[in-house]
């Protein structure tokens, strides 16, 4: 792999070689005219790129793209998984890892909501007002529909799609849900957590299946792993699929299956006991997806992206080490996830990839590896790595902007990583500011404070920090932790969408 920054904290348990088999994948797409009528009328508010969806379909016919598996686990820490150094077996994670190549020093935004619009995106949340917090249960609004989202660009280029799993984008307007961007099949649930047996958010279901609330006994991780095998089984098989997999797991509350948690009975603090038995079926349910894929004989023509969506939270269980903190924080360990790729013949097996990556990145870098256009009006914040992934090149960054709101009134956390330095600006309740500034090269724990002997470098960063923050829209800068006392929740979430005609807005 070609380096572009600096190598951190690299981990390194011995690799293993690809041994799974070099398989075939079914046809390609045929008949886009009435693809684009059927989704024209299900889907009215979506924008619909009739030259794209012809554009697609020519290069559909002249070359099979590749399928995209995007597996995203919820709170998982940097530590937490075995390809990273972790003391809990994930044999099938780790699978990933050594049949492709794993990231040292990939990077997210240190909370749900933010890390995954900036998946979905390309762009950074401070952009369309969700950088500071998540979208609550009571929250009216998500990410605007001017936001082309990654779903959308393959769909609407021939592919299949569908989202099995969380997806705490908005849920206040039909509009906002994952059926009207991009995704032709929906199966899980629209806010941040939910009780992993019940299906519920505060007293309420929120369990669906595009967009019918269903009440179904099971662990929700075992049922989301099943829903993926299913549906892999009966898609379309002339045509490639985008399955997007955020499982819940290992997100709060902390619950998982008796026998499972008996495994790791060794264990001694029965929070980590716990997140570990979450871990482990879903790691399972993963293995489940990679086993569909080779009896499929899919395996050699699909990408398997798999990341954390923030690092993970250590009251609950989560092992970040040797980065500081965790999750709600702007320090590396908020930041860092684990991430592996696999991509047969593309991506070497049993690769280190030293380089700086970001959730920003993953929208441009799988359109770039499926060979799509995304046809945006306007700029993505993410570069495209794949040359990178695949050792044929390099990239650049050139800044990484996060931040967080932990309470209701100030409190706020702000970080901006570059290749070399790292500054974090927290501002408590006061308003009293502290800077801190981190070599990452020589201290990637972030213990060493040098803003006093970086006078310079401080001032660049903290003039690029306030420019980026006046990015973010005028309004909604905070979210209430707790429901305004005149809100209740639905009995069924999945009723709760309003379909009100939308008002046309300028981008």
């Amino acid at each position: 792999m070609i380096a572009a920054s600096v190598s951190v904290c690299v981990y390194d348990p011995p690799s293993q070689k690809f041994t799974g088999k070099e398989r075939g994948n079914a046809g390609v797409a045929r008949d886009w005219a009435h693809h684009v009528e059927v989704m024209s009328a299900v889907q009215p508010n979506r924008r619909v790129f009739i030259s794209q969806f012809a554009a697609g379909s020519m290069a559909l016919a002249q070359a099979p793209h590749p399928n995209v598996v995007l597996i995203m686990a919820d709170d998982l820490g940097a530590r937490d998984a075995a390809f990273m150094g972790g003391n809990i077996p994930t044999p099938n994670l780790d699978r990933i890892a050594n049949e492709g190549a794993r990231f040292t020093q990939f990077c997210c935004f240190p909370l749900c909501t933010p890390s995954r619009s900036a998946l979905m995106t390309g762009r950074n949340p401070v952009r369309y007002g969700l950088i500071y917090s998540v979208i609550r249960p009571w929250s009216p609004y998500g990410v605007p529909a001017r936001e082309r989202m990654l779903s959308e660009v393959f769909h609407d280029a021939g592919y299949q799609t569908a989202i099995i799993g969380k997806w705490h984008l908005g849920h206040a307007h039909k509009s906002q849900l994952p059926n009207a961007r991009g995704f032709d099949h929906f199966y899980g649930h629209l806010n941040a957590e939910i009780d992993y047996y019940e299906h519920t958010e505060m007293g309420g279901l929120d369990w669906q299946r595009n967009g019918r609330g269903l009440r179904e006994s099971g662990y929700s991780t075992n049922l989301l792993g099943a829903e993926a095998v299913q549906w892999l089984t009966r898609r379309d098989r002339d045509r490639p699929f985008f399955l997007y997999l955020p499982f819940n797991a290992v997100h709060a509350p902390m619950q998982a299956p008796p026998e499972a948690i008996a495994r790791f009975n060794h264990l001694p603090n029965l929070r980590r006991r716990t997140l570990a038995a979450m871990l482990d079926v879903m790691d399972k349910q993963v293995g489940r997806v990679l086993d569909t894929l080779d009896s499929q004989g899919l395996a050699s023509n699909t990408i398997v992206l798999f990341l954390s969506d923030n690092g993970g939270a250590p009251g609950q269980g989560a092992d970040n080490l040797p980065f500081r903190a965790g999750k709600l924080t702007c320090y590396e360990g908020g930041l860092r996830v684990p991430a592996a790729i696999r991509y047969p013949g593309r991506v070497t097996p049993g690769s280190v990839i030293p380089d700086w990556m970001t959730v920003l990145d993953v929208f441009p870098t799988l359109c770039s590896a499926a060979g799509l256009k995304p046809q945006l009006t306007q700029p993505l914040d993410g570069v495209d790595m794949w040359p990178v992934i695949t050792g044929k090149g390099s990239a650049t960054h050139e800044n990484f902007f996060v931040a967080c709101k932990k309470n209701e009134t100030a409190d706020y956390q702000y970080g901006l990583r570059t290749a070399e330095w790292k500054l974090v600006q927290t501002i408590d309740p006061q308003l009293k500011t502290t800077n801190e500034l981190f070599h990452l090269e020589d201290d990637p724990r972030e213990q060493n404070n040098v803003a006093a002997q970086n006078p310079d470098v401080l001032a660049r960063l903290a003039v690029a920090l306030e420019n980026w923050k006046k990015l973010h829209p005028k309004a909604g800068i905070d979210s209430s932790m707790t429901p305004h006392p005149g809100w209740s929740p639905p009995a069924d979430f999945a009723t709760l969408a309003a379909d009100y005609p939308m008002r046309k807005t300028t981008p």
